[in-house]
């Protein structure tokens, strides 16, 4: 199954086969793509959809060196670039919004940007900055009502440039510890407004973003991704962790969204999603599932042939293998990755992966 065609009423992919979003830290000038970026992307249009690396919807979401942003006119004729050259190889591409939140240092940030989380707590440890080298995260303000509104309709904005730039459609980033999961994580959320304090509280500004950015674009070209029970910048799991994803889940699937993606951490370290909650996610979900996290050929085709996903997102073996679908098929052997280059600018590490034939 995993490399057979996959139809719905407004997407058309080749195989099962997705390829994650991995930030790559390459946009180098003024947070905007570049030819580079639109190579490495177009290397691995064989998979049957790409979701970009996190891209913010928000001067405000730029929180790491480098990453692309999706906000401004520029940016948008960068992104089209990309877009041409995975769709001139016949694949598809979703853009992964994220805006990073409190997971920020200031030196990260443009001028006039500044750094906003659910509350005024900074998010422990430290990030990589150009300017300063290893920095502690910057304390954000906490965001107000108005905030949030103004939030809301940046991610309804950039979608609507998405679809401009030439993208099938957008991954709203609610995992890994960035603004929607501050928002989800009770961890994170210590609010006590209409935006805190209860399951549906915490569900009201993923569930807002969702909503608004389905308005703007139409729900058949959104999907979203959730890891419930992941660890990464200082959320976890907390007591209503599975009832409160559960009631997010039905409410998405309520807005007609295309996909939700699903990230198991494990493989990195960090507790596993339970195998209850993937089941009951799944079938309170009515679009595709897509479920993400150390899959391999064997198993991502046993999940497949389980019923347990419609679609396998692979991550760092489409970093190293820009042919990972044609190496699967074949059941060859990988190219390792080289880590020391993940986060480097310029094409080493990034664009060189030798392919199969080569």
């Amino acid at each position: 199954m995993l490399f057979e065609p996959l139809a719905t009423a407004s997407l058309q992919l080749a195989n099962r086969i997705v390829m994650a979003p991995m930030t790559r830290s390459r946009a180098v000038e003024a947070n905007t793509p570049n030819a580079l970026m639109a190579e490495y992307y177009a290397q691995r249009a064989s998979a049957g959809l790409i979701v970009t690396e996190g891209v913010s919807p928000s001067p405000n979401g730029l929180g790491y060196a480098r990453i692309p942003g999706l906000f401004n006119d520029t940016q948008v004729r960068g992104w089209k670039a990309v877009t041409d050259a995975v769709h001139a190889r016949g694949g598809k591409i979703f853009v992964q919004l994220m805006h990073t939140g409190r997971v920020t240092h200031a030196a990260n940030l443009p001028a006039g940007a500044e750094v906003l989380g659910p509350t005024a707590d900074a998010c422990p440890g430290e990030m990589h900055t150009d300017a300063q080298g290893m920095q502690p995260h910057s304390a954000p303000r906490a965001m107000s009502a108005a905030d949030i509104d103004h939030a809301v309709g940046e991610y309804a904005k950039s979608a609507q440039l998405a679809i401009e730039a030439g993208f099938d459609g957008v991954e709203l980033h609610a995992a890994n510890g960035y603004l929607i999961e501050q928002f989800l994580n009770a961890n994170v959320n210590q609010r006590t407004d209409a935006y805190g304090g209860s399951i549906e509280g915490r569900n009201r500004f993923a569930l807002e973003v969702a909503r608004a950015t389905a308005a703007a674009i139409g729900a058949h070209r959104v999907g979203i991704r959730l890891s419930p029970h992941g660890v990464f910048n200082s959320t976890g799991a907390f007591a209503d962790v599975q009832a409160q994803y559960l009631a997010l889940t039905q409410a998405l699937s309520e807005l007609g969204l295309q996909y939700l993606h699903l990230l198991d951490h494990s493989a990195m370290g960090a507790p596993p999603v339970p195998a209850e909650l993937k089941s009951q996610l799944r079938t309170a979900f009515r679009g595709l599932f897509i479920l993400a996290g150390g899959f391999d050929r064997a198993s991502a085709a046993s999940a497949l042939k389980a019923g347990q996903a419609d679609l396998i997102a692979f991550a760092r073996p489409f970093l190293a293998n820009p042919d990972l679908v044609e190496r699967l098929r074949a059941d060859a052997a990988l190219n390792a990755v080289d880590m020391a280059t993940f986060y480097t600018p310029g094409p080493k590490g990034y664009t060189d992966y030798p392919a199969l034939a080569a």
